[in-house]
C-alpha cells in the first residue's frame, strides 16, 4: 500500500517521534544538572552525552517532515514526567522510556512506515529503536552501579579515569579526590563507560 506522504499516519508519528525526541533531549538535560549539583559528574556526563543524541534524532525525525514545510501536524500523545530528586529515579525511568521506544513505539512506526510505502522512514525508524536500546542499557547498567553502590568501587581491579585532566586510576575503589587536578571523585568514570564504550 502505497499512499500520499500528507494523508499519511507516518506523517503524525514523524511528529510525535520529533516531540518525544526533543522532549527526552531536555529531560536528559534537566536529569544532568541535577546529577552535578548532586556530585555525580559522571553521570552528569552521560545524560548530555545521551542528550546530544536525542537531539539528533529529533533532527533525523524532523528531517523526514521535510516535504511538509509551511504546515501544521496536529498529533495527540502522551509523554512522561520525570521530575524525581533522586539520581537513581531519574536513571530508571530514562532505561524505561528507551525501551519503551525500542520495544513499542519505533517498531510500530516503523511497521506503518513501510506497509504505508516509506522505506527510509521505516528504516531510520528501526536504526534508531536499536540505539534507544544500548541508552536503555547503558542507563539502567548505571542505576545498578548507583543503588549497590558501586559507581566508584568495585569488586575487581578496574581502570578509572578522571573526566576532568585525564588522570588514570588502577584500583578496586576510586580516591575521594584526584590526585592530580583535586576534583571530587565523582569525575571517575570506568574506562569501559567512557565515549567508544558508550556508542
Amino acid at each position: 500500500m502505497s499512499i500520499k506522504f500528507c494523508d499519511s499516519e507516518t506523517k503524525a508519528n514523524l511528529m510525535r517521534a520529533f516531540a518525544g525526541e526533543s522532549q527526552a533531549r531536555n529531560r536528559y538535560v534537566f536529569s544532568a544538572d541535577f546529577s552535578k549539583k548532586e556530585h555525580l559528574h559522571v553521570i552528569e556526563q552521560v545524560f548530555r552525552f545521551t542528550a546530544a543524541q536525542e537531539q539528533q534524532h529529533a533532527k533525523i525525525f524532523y528531517n523526514h517532515l521535510q516535504e511538509l514545510n509551511g504546515h501544521t501536524v496536529i498529533i495527540d500523545a502522551g509523554y512522561p514526567v520525570d521530575n524525581y530528586k533522586d539520581v537513581d529515579k531519574l536513571l530508571r525511568a530514562a532505561q524505561h522510556n528507551e525501551y519503551e521506544e525500542h520495544d513499542d513505539v519505533y517498531h510500530h512506526f516503523g511497521e506503518v512506515a513501510a506497509a504505508e510505502g516509506f522505506p527510509q522512514v521505516a528504516d531510520s525508524f528501526r536504526r534508531i529503536a536499536q540505539i534507544e536500546k544500548t541508552h536503555g542499557d547503558r542507563f539502567g547498567y548505571l542505576a545498578q552501579l548507583l543503588e549497590e553502590k558501586k559507581l566508584f568501587v568495585s569488586d575487581v581491579e578496574t581502570a578509572w579515569m578522571c573526566l576532568n585532566c585525564g588522570y588514570i586510576y588502577q584500583g578496586t575503589e576510586v580516591p575521594k579526590a584526584c590526585p592530580v587536578c583535586r576534583h571530587d571523585q565523582g569525575y571517575f568514570i570506568r574506562l569501559d563507560l567512557l565515549p567508544n564504550g558508550m556508542a
